[in-house]
C-alpha cells in the first residue's frame, strides 16, 4: 500500500533522475518545536543563508554559525511560503535550497489527482429498502452521477436485478435533498426489496504523509504512476526557470553549458506519457463500468 510520503519520494526520484542536480543536506542534532528559531545541525557548512527544508516545512535562514553549527531563522522564517511550521525530531533531514520542495510536490500530486476527473473517478455505493410511496432518493455527500442501480430479487438465489427506469437529478433542491443530488426510481420494484445504487465520486486529495493512495483517493493502485507523471510534467519546467541569467559570472557560465528549453521538452514527453496512461486507465474503468442505457419519464 503506497502512502502519500512514498508518492512524494517516487515523484522526486523521477525529477532528480532526469538531472544532475542533487540536494545538499545535513540533519538536526536536536529536536525543535514549531516556534523555535535556532536550529542545531550536524554540518553547518552544508547549509547557506536562504531557504531550507525540514520535512515538508520551508524555513528562511537568516544566519549560519559554522562554529556552533546552529542556523538562525528570523521571526517570519518558520512555515515559509505558506508551509506549516511544526516540530521536528533529532535526526530529521535538513535540505539546503531544495529545487523541488516537498510541499510543492504535494500540491502537484494533488493537482494531478484532481485533473483526472471525469475521465477517472472514485466509486461508492449505498443501499436502502425500496418504498413504493417514495420516488426520489437522496444520494450521499460527494456523489456526482449514477453508474448503475440494482435491486435484490426474492428467492434463494439472492440475484441482483438491474433497474432500467431511473433519472438522476444533479440539481435537486438542497432544501429537500441535503447534498443537491437525487435519483428518481420509476421501476416497479417489490416493496421492501433492497436497492443498491453505485455512483461516481471525484477522487479525494491526499493530506497526511501516512494517507494510503488507494484508500483516500478511491483510485486503483494502477493509477499511481499516472499521478506521478502528472505531477512530474507540472514541475519539470521549473528547471528552465532556474537556468535564466543569474547575478554572477559563475551562474552565467553554468547556464551556458546547459541546453536551453531542455526541461520544457522533457515536460512535453512526461505529458505524453501521462496522456497515454490516462487513456489506458480510462479504458480499463469503462470496461469495468460500461455505459448502460436506461429510461426516464
Amino acid at each position: 500500500m503506497t502512502t502519500f510520503n512514498e508518492m512524494i519520494d517516487d515523484t522526486l526520484l523521477h525529477l532528480t533522475g532526469y538531472s544532475t542536480f542533487q540536494d545538499q543536506a545535513t540533519y538536526l542534532t536536536a529536536g525543535i518545536d514549531a516556534d523555535d528559531l535556532t536550529l542545531p545541525v550536524a554540518d553547518a557548512t552544508a547549509v547557506s543563508r536562504g531557504l531550507i527544508e525540514i520535512g515538508s516545512e520551508l524555513i528562511q535562514v537568516d544566519s549560519v554559525n559554522n562554529t556552533t553549527a546552529v542556523l538562525t531563522a528570523p521571526p517570519y522564517g518558520r512555515g515559509y511560503r505558506s508551509t506549516t511550521a511544526g516540530a521536528h525530531a533529532s535526526g530529521t533531514r535538513v535540505v539546503s535550497s531544495p529545487m523541488f520542495p516537498r510541499s510543492t510536490v504535494k500540491k502537484a500530486i494533488n493537482d494531478a489527482i484532481k485533473s483526472v476527473y471525469p475521465e477517472l473517478f472514485s466509486v461508492g455505493s449505498v443501499e436502502f429498502p425500496f418504498q413504493p410511496s417514495i420516488t426520489a432518493y437522496s444520494l450521499p455527500a460527494g456523489a456526482l452521477d449514477v453508474l448503475q442501480i440494482k435491486y435484490q430479487s426474492i428467492g434463494p438465489s439472492k440475484e441482483w436485478l438491474p433497474v432500467r427506469r431511473y433519472e438522476v437529478d444533479k440539481h435537486a433542491s438542497t432544501e429537500v435533498f441535503t447534498n443537491g443530488v437525487a435519483v428518481n426510481v420509476y421501476e416497479g420494484i417489490i416493496p421492501g426489496r433492497t436497492i443498491r445504487i453505485t455512483f461516481t465520486k471525484e477522487p479525494a486529495e491526499l493530506v497526511n504523509d501516512s494517507d494510503v493512495f488507494t484508500t483516500v483517493t478511491g483510485l486503483p493502485s494502477s493509477c499511481e504512476d499516472l499521478i506521478r507523471f502528472g505531477a512530474a510534467y507540472r514541475l519539470v519546467p521549473f528547471f528552465d526557470a532556474a537556468r535564466l541569467s543569474g547575478q554572477s559570472a559563475e551562474s552565467d557560465f553554468g547556464g551556458a553549458n546547459r541546453q536551453p528549453s531542455g526541461a520544457s521538452q522533457l515536460s512535453r514527453f512526461l505529458l505524453q506519457m501521462y496522456q497515454v496512461r490516462l487513456a489506458e486507465e480510462t479504458k480499463g474503468l469503462q470496461t469495468l463500468f460500461p455505459t448502460r442505457s436506461h429510461y426516464t419519464r
